[in-house]
């Protein structure tokens, strides 16, 4: 019996959903499928992230999944085991390659029920990048708290290096472009990486991490030395008006970039601070600096956590 298919010049692309949403109690979540990122979290009234709407493209990478390497990448240009590569770079204006390659590629949803979801995608070979890699995201929602499980599997035939990231901005109660200046802050960490132009020198010094009031500071630094609890969890503070957040990473992610918007757009800049937790800081694929390697076959994971108490603390 012939089938009953619709003809041929009627069948599309699935375009739907947007999102995978995610709901806990006042909780609730919004996963972009369009590069796996934190779209939105809304606790009752107040928005936990800095997002975006359904279908737009954010500035700044808000909430963006930085995969295979995050930050930038000096002119593009990199060498591995021999081979001298060229990624595709932003413009003439700006020569580096940022933030990898998954952005604006499509994830999937691998499991799902009300309070979790797992996306993931695959980073197959390119211009500049002679690799192919499974990635997906556990992302668990509780009422209080949210959890994210980055994984990382070589499916390629030799061995792969990488770094990874996420791009979270943080919103503790401010209402217009720099009102971010409330916010009071304090991150575990003893040493900045000296950057220029967001590339690093080579030249490491020391930080204070107890930050206190953010009010004219402008930050965008790369941090690593983390202090770390008895558990093996480093814990970044930051409240304000609406509330306090803490984001904690465990011992796959050695470092921190912190980011108070001070570039995003007119209408954006300075509303919310970024925390972004980084395996390895900008130009690893170039410097070596704390590059992962993954085998055929083999995987890596990291988790971090958002916590959220509303009302200043």
């Amino acid at each position: 019996m012939a089938l009953d298919h619709p003809p041929a010049d009627q069948l599309w692309p699935r375009t739907e959903p947007l999102d995978a949403e995610l709901t806990a109690g006042d909780a609730r979540l919004a996963v972009d499928l369009r590069g796996g990122a934190l779209r939105e979290l809304v606790v009752g009234d107040w928005h936990v992230l800095d997002g975006y709407p359904a279908g737009t493209v954010p500035a700044g990478r808000k909430g963006g999944v930085l995969l295979p390497w995050p930050n930038r990448l000096r002119d593009g240009r990199w060498s591995w085991r021999g081979r001298d590569l060229q990624l595709d770079v932003v413009s003439a204006g700006s020569p580096n390659a940022v933030h990898g390659l998954v952005t604006a590629q499509p994830w999937h949803v691998l499991a799902q029920q009300a309070d979790a979801v797992t996306v993931g995608t695959t980073i197959e070979p390119r211009t500049g990048w002679p690799f192919r890699l499974a990635a997906a995201i556990d992302y668990t929602l509780a009422a209080d708290r949210l959890t994210v499980t980055v994984r990382v599997r070589n499916a390629g035939g030799e061995d792969a290096p990488f770094g990874a990231g996420m791009h979270p901005y943080f919103s503790v109660g401010a209402d217009a472009p720099g009102d971010v200046s409330v916010a009071e802050l304090t991150v575990p960490a003893r040493t900045s990486l000296v950057l220029e132009g967001g590339l690093p020198t080579g030249e490491r010094v020391p930080f204070d991490g107890a930050i206190g009031r953010v009010g004219d500071q402008a930050i965008d630094t790369a941090l690593t030395d983390l202090v770390r609890d008895d558990d093996g969890w480093a814990r970044t503070r930051l409240s304000g008006p609406a509330g306090a957040v803490e984001i904690a990473v465990d011992g796959a992610w050695s470092w921190l970039q912190v980011y108070t918007g001070d570039t995003l757009p007119a209408d954006q800049r300075r509303r919310s601070v970024a925390v972004e937790p980084m395996t390895c800081p900008a130009n690893a694929l170039a410097d070596g600096v704390d590059l992962l390697v993954l085998a055929p076959g083999e995987t890596w994971s990291g988790t971090w956590t958002l916590g959220w108490t509303p009302g200043r603390v």
